[in-house]
């Protein structure tokens, strides 16, 4: 799908991956809806990019979920693309995991995603189709210490959407999953914990850590060429797995 003139909803844009591609799709002549619960810093980076539109939404609820959605629709009178961005991390060996904060990253994380993905799919399917992209990790295709918790929510995201992609080929709604490993974002600042922090064991050096850009380059190629996974670096194709 070509995004030129096409109204994306973007979450988590405040900042990190949602803000970087929210600025590449705008660039690209995308009509971008830009929400997360930070508005002030939406309206500040709205003024940067011509047909933004500001919701400040809480992705944990639902009611703000659907309440967006409705708002997308009335304001441009269609939704062409949704990119679930927003999220965040929890590290916790598997005793140690607090069974609040799970919930707290579960409605995020994943219900979040889930109910926009339900409310925009009768809206594009009346349209005659779209696209969705979702945001896994790198850590849904390993088994990390700590990342139990966040890495089984950005698992079963990616299950929701290879089945929904399957179940929405007949209405040309296209699901795509896209896999970032570590990029230079406040993710970690912003990452709950619990019990004693996890100590990189690796063996060797750290992983790279990417530029936000380069996740909205792979969010754009997600949306162009409609590949049901796209990852942040070919290596993972195979090391991951």
């Amino acid at each position: 799908m070509n995004v030129q003139g096409k109204v994306v909803i973007v979450t988590g844009a405040s900042s990190g991956i949602g803000e970087a591609a929210a600025k590449f799709l705008a660039k690209k002549g995308a009509k971008v809806v830009l929400v997360a619960r930070s508005k002030q810093k939406l309206l500040t980076l709205s003024k940067e990019l011509t047909d933004s539109f500001v919701i400040q939404t809480d992705m944990s609820k639902v009611s703000d979920v659907k309440k967006m959605v409705a708002q997308v629709q009335k304001h441009f009178g269609r939704v062409d693309i949704l990119v679930n961005v927003a999220g965040r991390g929890y590290d916790a060996a598997t005793e140690y995991i607090e069974l609040d904060k799970l919930r707290e990253i579960f409605d995020l994380n994943f219900i979040g995603p889930l109910v926009a993905m339900q409310e925009v799919i009768p809206i594009m399917r009346k349209q005659g189709g779209g696209a969705i992209v979702n945001i896994s990790s790198g850590t849904a295709l390993m088994a990390l210490p700590h990342m139990g918790a966040y890495s089984s929510l950005k698992r079963a995201l990616v299950g929701l959407s290879l089945t929904a992609r399957e179940e929405l080929k007949k209405d040309n709604i296209v699901v795509s999953v896209v896999y970032p490993v570590m990029t230079a974002t406040n993710f970690e600042k912003n990452t709950m914990q619990s019990g004693p922090p996890m100590e990189w064991e690796g063996g060797g050096d750290m992983p790279k850590i990417d530029p936000p850009k380069l996740i909205a380059e792979k969010i754009l190629e997600a949306i162009e060429k409609g590949q049901a996974e796209i990852f942040a670096h070919d290596w993972m194709k195979k090391n991951l797995r």
